[in-house]
This record gives C-alpha cells, sequence and structure tokens, in this order.
C-alpha cells in the first residue's frame, strides 16, 4: 500500500511547512488503516479562493477553514465500458487494474481563516492547521459531523490522532 500526500501553497500570507502536513496527513491515513493505494491532494489556499469554492460547491458565501472534496472512486457506469475489462478492446491487460492508485480527493485549508481560530480557540496556528489537516482527511474518508453522535466520533477521532501525530513532543 502507499499513500501519496501532494501538497501546495498557494497563499503567501502565513508560511506553510509543506512536508510537516504532507508527513500528517500520510500518518493519518495510514491510522485510518487504508488499504489501498491512495492519492489525496493538500492545498492552503488565500480567502479569496476559499471563498469561490465554497460558493461554487457548497453555495455558501465566504471564506471559511477548510473544505474536502471527496472523489468517489467507485463509478457507475451503465452498458458496456470499454474500460471495464472482459476479452474485448479496451479491457485491462492481466495486472493492470491494480496499478491506479485511488484519487481519495482534496483538501482544501485556509491559513488566513486558521489564523483567526487560532486567536480564538487560544492555540497556536500549528494546532490550528494540524486540526484542519486532520479534520479535512476524515472527511475524506467518509466521517461527517451532521448528526451529535457523528460529530463526537469525529471530534474524538481528530484528538486521538493529533496527540499521535502532532501532540507527541508535547
Amino acid at each position: 500500500m502507499s499513500v501519496d500526500v501532494f501538497a501546495a501553497n498557494e497563499q503567501s500570507e502565513y508560511p506553510v511547512e509543506l512536508d510537516r502536513w504532507t508527513r500528517l496527513a500520510r500518518s493519518v491515513l495510514d491510522a485510518q488503516a487504508v488499504k489501498e493505494d491512495v492519492e489525496v491532494s493538500l492545498l492552503f489556499v488565500d480567502e479569496p479562493t476559499i471563498a469561490q469554492l465554497r460558493e461554487r460547491f457548497l453555495g455558501e458565501s465566504g471564506p471559511t477553514d477548510v473544505l474536502a472534496f471527496p472523489i468517489d472512486h467507485e463509478f457507475d457506469q451503465g452498458g458496456r465500458s470499454p474500460d471495464e475489462g472482459g476479452t474485448g478492446p479496451g479491457g485491462a491487460l492481466s495486472g493492470e487494474e491494480d496499478e491506479m492508485p485511488i484519487l481519495l480527493g482534496d483538501v482544501v485549508v485556509c491559513p488566513t481563516f486558521a489564523a483567526k481560530n487560532a486567536v480564538e480557540h487560544s492555540v497556536s496556528l500549528e494546532d490550528e492547521l494540524a486540526l484542519l489537516v486532520v479534520h479535512g482527511l476524515l472527511h475524506l474518508l467518509g466521517m461527517d459531523h451532521e448528526a451529535d453522535d457523528e460529530a463526537e466520533r469525529m471530534e474524538r477521532r481528530e484528538q486521538q490522532l493529533l496527540d499521535r501525530f502532532h501532540r507527541v513532543a508535547g
């Protein structure tokens, strides 16, 4: 199993240690027992960019701290599709179907918004960024916080992962 995390810093207001957040993301995905080859994008953007994404994809205005965009790797195909496999043209060659990693999705974090949250929560910017990275990844893996019990479960898992991989030097 391999976990590939592609990170990019597309904002300039706050310095972002891409290697640090990439390592955290890999550790979280490993701890969540991801059994397949996966790819995740981790993007750090400014407030106008995250506000545009939020408006476009969620229909909500204004910036936010983190957005997660899961990519469903189970595609519904009707009828015969050349890439489905089988013996006809376009079928996968022996062993070829396992070579492509599953694209889990994108986690988009806004350090400017995170800095505001950090002040409000009396934590460091690094602690807030770590929480947002973990939170976004758990969303990609199917966790949610719509119902109270789901929110409690997700928050508990976030804290466990942060204690294990972020606060280890504590």
